[in-house]
């Protein structure tokens, strides 16, 4: 299995990303495509192409929402374990500190190196971004959804 690092932690799920959602952008793009050339049937090219756009809509929405929720709240959860476990303080003092997507990338730093970097997040209010290039041994997570 490959490395994760900062550049290749990124999930996909095949049969939604790559079947799913291109097949619905086409169904939009041959609807629009009809609805312009159609002048009989505007109408029903119209319904077609705010159909389609609402399941892709409503399914990718509903997917990552429930998923990502669940698996949020996990994060928050596992973070809080290791930290205990590190420091034998509570984290939820400095949980107040850092916003969700700072907390997210935290959890990819080693144990060695989580508490300083905890404490330069705080400090500096570092972005995710800049948190996951600061880390120098990344614990991969292949779970992701």
């Amino acid at each position: 299995m490959e490395t994760q690092n900062a550049n290749n932690h990124k999930r996909y799920y095949y049969p939604h990303h790559f079947v799913f959602y291109p097949v619905c952008l086409t169904l939009i793009a041959l609807s629009i495509d009809k609805f312009a050339d159609n002048s009989e049937l505007k109408f029903v090219y119209a319904l077609f192409t705010a159909t389609f756009i609402l399941i892709a809509w409503l399914s990718f929405m509903t997917r990552q929402h429930y998923a990502m929720m669940s698996q949020n709240r996990t994060i928050r959860l596992e973070m809080r374990l290791r930290y205990y476990q590190i420091t034998h303080e509570r984290f939820e003092p400095i949980e107040q500190k850092l916003n969700f997507g700072q907390l997210a990338a935290l959890r990819f730093a080693s144990d060695e190196e989580l508490p300083a970097l905890i404490e330069r997040t705080v400090t500096k209010n570092l972005s995710p971004r800049e948190i996951k290039n600061q880390i120098q041994t990344w614990l991969p997570d292949h779970m992701r959804i």
